[in-house]
């Protein structure tokens, strides 16, 4: 997506990218980028928060309109879960205690993604 938002913008066409990956999209060096400390697939709020998400699109708008200087990077002030950052230590993690559930699970996927090939 950033490399996408810099050709666009490279043509004349302002971008902001939403985005929980600091790091790679500085990188990028995007034009405008609304960092929102998220788990990774979350970008513009918690599924189903109508509120949340609003005010994060809201955020990103009001920085295309305000961005001061090429590769502006603000921060969205929305915390996950207030009362319990533990999400961070478990967030796509892979360890003995889980190791036989996520196999099975993307086993599961699999036989439906072959399900669904075979059908069409």
């Amino acid at each position: 997506m950033s490399l996408t938002a810099r050709h666009l913008e490279a043509v004349g066409i302002p971008t902001v990218v939403v985005a929980s990956a600091r790091d790679i999209v500085e990188e990028c060096g995007v034009a405008r980028f609304l960092f929102v400390d998220f788990p990774l697939g979350n970008p513009c709020g918690k599924p189903y928060d109508i509120t949340m998400q609003s005010a994060i699109v809201g955020q990103a708008l009001d920085l295309l309109e305000q961005a001061w200087q090429p590769r502006t990077t603000v921060q969205s002030p929305f915390v996950w879960n207030a009362d319990d950052d533990t999400w961070r230590t478990r967030f796509m993690r892979v360890d003995d205690t889980n190791r036989a559930e996520l196999a099975a699970m993307g086993e599961a996927r699999r036989r439906k993604q072959a399900e669904s090939r075979n059908r069409s």
